[in-house]
Order: C-alpha cells, then structure tokens, then sequence
C-alpha cells in the first residue's frame, strides 16, 4: 500500500472516530493545539526562515513570498482563531428539521461530519493551522498538501498540531500531511477513502483538480471581486472603501480587482480616486473612456486576478451595467456597491450572482474568522451545499434518522393507516 493510501484508510478510520467524540474532547484538542503552537513557536519560525531563504534562491513571486512569511503576528492570529473556534457551538448533532410522519413515527434531520477531507492548498502556512482546526472542530479527518516553498513550516506546524490532537484523545490518523507532487495524483484515486477535496490555488489548478477526479470538489478558482462606486456614494466613504478593498492586504482573493464608477463621476470623482490609489502605488488600468481622457493603459482582459497592487477601472452608465459587466467577468466570489441610495443598492445584491456582496463596506470582509465562523477553510464559488467563507457549517452534512415502534410500509400501502406529515418546530 502507498503512502497516500495508508494515510487515507487511517484517516477513513480516524473520521468514523472523530465523528462520535464529544464536543468537549474536541474543545480541549483545540485549546492544546493552541498552547503547543505558542510553546514550540521559535521552532515553526525557524523552519518558516528556511523556507524563506530558499524562496529568495528560487526568486518566489512577490505575492507568494508574502503569504509564505509566518511570524508573531500571524501566530497570534493563527492562536485566536483557533480559540474563538473553540468557542463556538458544535455544529453536530443539531436537528435541522423534525416531522411527525404518524403516531409514534419521527423524522429527523441531524447534522453530521462529512468524514475525510482532502486540501491542496498554497504556500500561506497559517491556511494549514486554520483548515486543521475547522476540520478537528466538524469531526472530520483531513489530508493536507501544501505547496513545496513552505514545505518546512508546514512539516512542523502539522506535527505540532497532530500530536496536541492526539495528547487529547483526538485518534490516530486524523492529520496527515501529503509532502510530493505525486501525492496529489495518487489522492485524486482515493474515491474509496476521501468524501471531498478543496483545492484553493490558480483557476487553471482547480480546473485539473475537478477534471482529474471521482471525488467531489468544492473550492473557487480565482477571485475576480469588483467595487462599484455608485453616482449617489459619499465620496469621502468610497474612496477610503475602494482603498481598503484594494490595498489592505493585495495578494488574497478577496481583495478587490476592479473597480466600476458611475458616469456621473468621471470628472469630479474619479481623479481624486487615481491620485489615492496611486499614493498607495497602486497602477491602474483603465477602459477606453478612462485611458483617453487619463492616459492610463488599457485593461486587456476583465477576468483578471492580479493578487498585486495594480486594478482595473471602467465607466459604467447604471447600476444595472454594473451588475451585468460583474455577473460576466467576475468570479462568484465577493462584490462590493458604495452607494446612499437603499434601493440602487439593493438592485446591486440582489443582481450580483456571488457568494458574498457587500454595501458600503469592504470586499476584504469577506472571510471566515470576519464572518464569525471561526476561521475557513476555503471560499465556494459553487452553489451546492457550501458557498461564500467555508466555515463549520460548510464541513457538516446531515443524515435522516426515523424513530419508529415497528412500523411498516405495508400499513400504509394497504391505507390501513394515513401519514400525518406534521412539520415541528426545531
């Protein structure tokens, strides 16, 4: 058997373990994954400078380099996400949906773990710490693979992380961390073993992914988010929005690509916005109307995720151009309109087909942890099961369970006894 194998008939078994742990084994788990992470922190530091020279060597991009670095504060975040977790309900055992089918007949609806989850993810170290504790907190096992620059954070941070597990009575084989190229082939085979695979990496990453694979897929492939700034916005509002949108943190997905202004603006509003942008060497790349009047250069292609300090910009008539330029060439993901006007606003949200939209406030809140879920494991573009942040809820399904007092079905095909079919409150 190989490696990935074995790993993934451990987890298998893990998960059937995991999946009955009492919230209270898997709180404390939790809380000493946190305290060891503290503890060994100039260990994880020390591998995560190893990764760092070696990615200089390699000429890294700029944007990766930046989500590789794991430091103090990344730590201290990696901690407090972790803890406010810890402090949030166990999303299983929760009755969704109770019916009365006949006397003595109950229908329940009750959340369950999904079992094994598999994640390929890229080379930010603090993405591990959160997908390991959202997975321990849903009673799931999980495999994780994570890019080869941070391959020396990620080697101790999931030790680290397996072992508090297990000095809490978390079972074997419920963290396995995949290491090669080839582990991510051999995992796509593992139908038998793996319920589901999150790939979080480049569109054309995630298209092999769900191409290449029995397994089901949930993730997003890019995230191409836009700011629409409306003819009725505060301009002081947009332009400290659009900004925060664009620049608060540049390489993730959530960070605003484009931005759309209304025509209305084109004079008054939209020079005092370049000139912020660029203060905070942002280059922008303009349509027609904005390169000839500006000089700025042309954008080639709207789907585009720069995940750098650079965006698109374009002229729009109407919040209705807004919505439909979005829903063409953006990615689902997350979309902002600045605008006083409640029901342009409400045009936009209820036009925009993504899986977060926002009014008046920043793309950037598009998180887990902001949302209040703890942390992510990922953001879903899709619209089954999970979308938007992926959170607990997003790694729990659910499973009927029919309490009767032998009934059968031959009652009630012969009409010697009718279903009732009453809805109860949950």
């Amino acid at each position: 058997m190989s490696n990935v194998m074995q790993f993934a008939a451990d987890a298998k078994d893990a998960s059937r373990r995991l999946a009955v742990l009492s919230a209270s084994v898997k709180d404390e788990a939790l809380e000493n994954i946190a305290l060891r992470l503290t503890e060994n922190k100039e260990r994880i530091f020390e591998a995560n400078r190893k990764d760092l020279q070696q990615a200089q060597i390699d000429n890294l991009e700029k944007t990766l380099f930046k989500r590789l670095k794991y430091d103090e504060t990344k730590l201290s975040d990696s901690v407090a996400g972790i803890r406010s977790l810890r402090s949030l309900s166990d999303p299983l055992g929760k009755t969704l949906m109770h019916t009365t089918l006949d006397d003595g007949l109950e229908l329940y609806r009750v959340t369950v773990p999904i079992g094994v989850i598999g994640v390929i993810f890229e080379s930010r170290p603090d993405a591990l710490v959160q997908i390991a504790s959202l997975c321990l907190k849903s009673g799931n096992a999980v495999l994780l693979k994570g890019g080869r620059e941070a391959i020396n954070t990620n080697k101790v941070l999931s030790e680290i992380i397996y072992n508090a597990g297990i000095e809490k009575g978390l079972p074997e084989g419920w963290l396995s961390l995949l290491t090669s190229r080839e582990d991510v082939g051999a995992m796509l085979t593992m139908d038998k073993f793996i319920d589901l695979i999150i790939p979080r990496g480049s569109n054309a990453f995630v298209q092999y992914i769900m191409q290449n694979t029995n397994i089901t897929v949930m993730g997003h492939a890019d995230g191409v988010c836009h700011t629409y700034i409306d003819k009725d916005a505060d301009p002081e509002m947009a332009v400290k929005v659009a900004i925060d949108a664009k620049t608060q943190y540049v390489s993730v997905c959530n960070t605003t690509e484009t931005i759309l202004v209304h025509k209305d603006l084109l004079d008054s509003f939209v020079p005092v916005l370049m000139d912020a942008l660029k203060e905070k060497g942002v280059t922008v790349y303009g349509d027609d109307i904005l390169s000839d009047k500006y000089g700025l250069e042309k954008v080639t292609e709207w789907h585009h995720e720069y995940l750098d300090y650079k965006v698109s910009m374009k002229v729009v008539a109407d919040v209705y151009e807004a919505v439909d330029h979005i829903n063409r060439y953006g990615s689902g993901h997350s979309d902002c309109i600045i605008t006083g006007n409640r029901e342009t606003a409400e045009i936009f949200m209820n036009g925009v087909d993504s899986g977060s939209v926002m009014w008046n406030c920043s793309t950037r809140f598009a998180d887990g942890f902001r949302y209040g879920f703890g942390a992510e494991v990922g953001v879903s573009t899709s619209k089954l099961h999970a979308r938007g942040p992926v959170g607990l809820e997003g790694l729990v399904t659910y499973k009927y369970k029919l309490m009767g007092s032998g009934d059968i079905v031959a009652d009630y095909a012969d009409k010697t006894k009718t279903f009732k079919h009453i809805r109860r409150e949950v």
